[in-house]
């Protein structure tokens, strides 16, 4: 493998065996054959459901875990045999943790972890300021952290793993159980910080859609301890879009117009929103160049086009295309079955 990989793992797999002997039940495999390949300067998600095996890989490449079978290196030093190396160049958050110390203040806090780490009380005051600026915390550099909202705490912890200017960065769920706002700053965060720091590297794990299509680069399906598919958003969608989608925003249309309308050559689907005075129709056609007599066919039939939009697969639909589920119905499935 070659050492200039930010993040690399080989046919790792990880698989928890029952203590107990009274038990009979089969061991459990939570990664099976994971290969991956994250370039420095990446932005790289990892995606899936709860149970999926997201976390136990980012435990394994941040040398909390040993892997049961592969190999995975972090910045070219392997986890297992190096992991002394490869924690002097890491740092990582988790979504919903409680870190720090409730009779600490947000400052005290923060400069504690930054001791752990060896940094001068200079650079870590100076970053301490810097950084909570950018997560709108200023206001709290003073407070206990016993004090804080889930948000605002997890804003400090987030802060945190930022503050030792790590090469490599891994985030599990860091929006997990904040609100719009919180979420909104947390993610805004993390797009500075790479533009900031273009050579450094970070791993988010989330089974948020959107959130993993607004800042990743690169993303991996995972499920059921397997990667399904790595590769953009963009061609991940590519990748199910059969036939081009639009969404077009006329003057309302009667039940006869939309039976015209979805008769019409080349319309393969049809699909539609009534609304006042207007109607909302999401078409898919069996080519781009249907769209042109399609708009002129409307015209002359006195119906006014308002807007027009071309429509791209989301994620949760590759998710579902690749897994054969929504995210929700796997998570689902999972807590009924006990994992």
């Amino acid at each position: 493998m070659a050492r200039d990989l930010a993040i690399e793992t080989e046919h790792v797999g990880r698989i928890y065996r029952h203590r107990s002997r009274r038990k009979k039940e089969p061991p459990r495999t939570a990664l099976d054959d994971v290969s991956l390949a994250v370039e420095p300067g990446e932005l790289f998600g990892l995606l899936g459901p709860n149970g999926a095996g997201k976390t136990t890989l980012i435990k394994i490449l941040t040398t909390l875990l040993l892997p049961s079978s592969g190999v995975a290196r972090v910045s070219g030093f392997d986890v297992a045999r190096q992991a002394h190396d490869v924690r002097r160049r890491i740092n990582m958050v988790s979504g919903g943790e409680t870190s720090g110390y409730g009779l600490l203040t947000v400052r005290e806090n923060l400069w504690m972890f930054a001791q752990f780490y060896g940094l001068s009380s200079k650079v870590a005051n100076q970053r301490i300021v810097e950084l909570l600026e950018v997560v709108k915390l200023s206001d709290r550099i003073h407070t206990k952290s016993s004090e804080l909202s889930t948000g605002l705490r997890q804003k400090m912890n987030v802060v945190r793993g930022f503050l030792t200017d790590p090469e490599v960065l891994f985030l599990d769920e860091p929006t997990l159980g904040l609100d719009v706002g919180a979420a909104h700053d947390v993610r805004d965060f993390i797009r500075q910080w790479m533009r900031n720091h273009p050579e450094r590297t970070l791993l988010l794990t989330t089974h948020y859609m959107a959130e993993a299509d607004d800042l990743c680069d690169r993303v991996a399906i995972i499920n059921a301890g397997r990667v399904l598919a790595c590769d953009t958003p963009s061609r991940l969608k590519l990748r199910i879009q059969q036939h081009p989608r639009f969404s077009l925003e006329l003057t309302q249309l009667s039940e006869a117009d939309l039976g015209w309308l979805g008769a019409l050559p080349g319309v393969r689907g049809i699909s539609h929103k009534p609304g006042d005075q207007r109607t909302v129709v999401d078409l898919t056609l069996s080519e781009e160049e249907v769209l042109g007599p399609l708009i002129a066919s409307l015209h002359t039939r006195g119906v006014a086009l308002l807007t027009l939009a071309k429509r791209e697969p989301t994620l949760e639909e590759v998710f579902v295309a690749i897994v054969g589920s929504r995210m929700d119905e796997v998570e689902n499935a999972g807590a009924a079955v006990g994992t």
